[in-house]
């Protein structure tokens, strides 16, 4: 395999974790919470019940959009896999009844 294209995964990946773990985390405190407040938000804006699951889809989706329009830029990959590991983090922590 190409160690070029397998260094771009890497580094994608590494950056994800650095802005989810470090960046953001610091910024804006733990993920599950953050998504808690948006969700929050949400369900009173639009009348229906989000939950912080639902958060993380949707701001996938909202990056996915970017791709599709043509103009994306490695910032939205990056993205995708940070609120995908969010997404992931906070489907343990339910099912597994984990707390921090």
């Amino acid at each position: 395999m190409n160690e070029k294209l397998i260094s771009i995964r890497e580094d994608t990946l590494q950056t994800a974790i650095s802005i989810v773990c470090t960046d953001r985390q610091n910024d804006y405190g733990n993920p599950e919470d953050n998504f808690r407040r948006i969700a929050d938000i949400w369900s009173s804006y639009f009348g229906t019940t989000f939950t912080p699951k639902d958060v993380a889809a949707a701001l996938i989706l909202l990056k996915l959009a970017r791709v599709r329009s043509g103009h994306a830029k490695r910032d939205n990959w990056i993205d995708i896999a940070g609120y995908a590991a969010c997404g992931s983090e906070i489907e343990c922590m339910e099912t597994q009844n984990v707390t921090r």
